[in-house]
Parts: C-alpha cells; structure tokens; sequence
C-alpha cells in the first residue's frame, strides 16, 4: 500500500510544473504536493498548495476562496481522474510558505476547504 501511495504522489508530481498556477484572484500559487488516505468516512485526496500572499490584505480567505474552488474543479479533478478510485473527499489547502502535513505552524497562514465531487464538480462542504 505505502508504494502505491508514493506512485501517485510521483505521477501527480511529474505532471505539474514548478510555475505558477493561474487562479481567478491572480495571486501566486504554486503546487506542493498530494496526499491521500482513508479516514473513517472514506477516499481522502489532500491537495496542498503554497500562496504565498495569503492572509495580507486583500487575500483573506473571503478573496481566495474562490482559488480554493477553481483548484479543486480544474486542477484536482483531472489528477484523480489518472490516479485511481474516486474518492469520498479531495482537500485543498492554501499555505503561505512550505509546511510538513500533520505539523503545527502557528505562525504560518493556512487555508483549507474540503469538497465532495458529483457528476465531475467540486461541490464545497463545510468542516
């Protein structure tokens, strides 16, 4: 099991360039990694991605949340889409610098939003 996991993560790697990723607010982001796991509710795939304007003025989550959308719909979907089972759930996270996943950062901004995909549509769902 542990392979496979890293054979995504390697595929989806390899498909994504360092560049900036276009995003409906304009700011910077970049595509940090992907994980996935199953937590009792089923399928997790975990998006992470670094913004590194978020939390300065005028990128708030109310003004980013929409990138959170547009990275689900056009850059999650297609990735699973490669990779394998449909999941229950795909998390995106916005942060602003490199963060290890599972590790308390206090001091850097994070975002996340959590999504459910019908019929080939992030459909947002709170935490």
């Amino acid at each position: 099991m542990r392979w496979s996991v890293a054979a995504v993560a390697l595929f989806v790697a390899q498909s994504v360039s360092a560049d900036d990723l276009t995003v409906p607010s304009g700011q910077p982001v970049r595509f940090l990694e992907m994980l996935w796991d199953r937590p009792g509710g089923g399928l997790v795939y975990r998006f992470r991605f670094v913004a590194p304007e978020i939390g300065d003025a005028g990128r708030e989550y109310e003004d980013v949340e929409i990138d959170m959308q547009h990275l689900c719909q056009t850059f999650a979907l297609d990735r699973i889409a490669q990779t394998g089972p449909k999941p229950s759930q795909i998390v995106i996270s916005l942060s602003q610098t490199e963060t290890e996943f599972g590790e308390a950062t206090p001091d850097v901004t994070q975002f996340f939003e959590a999504y459910r995909v019908e019929d080939e549509t992030c459909i947002l769902e709170f935490f």
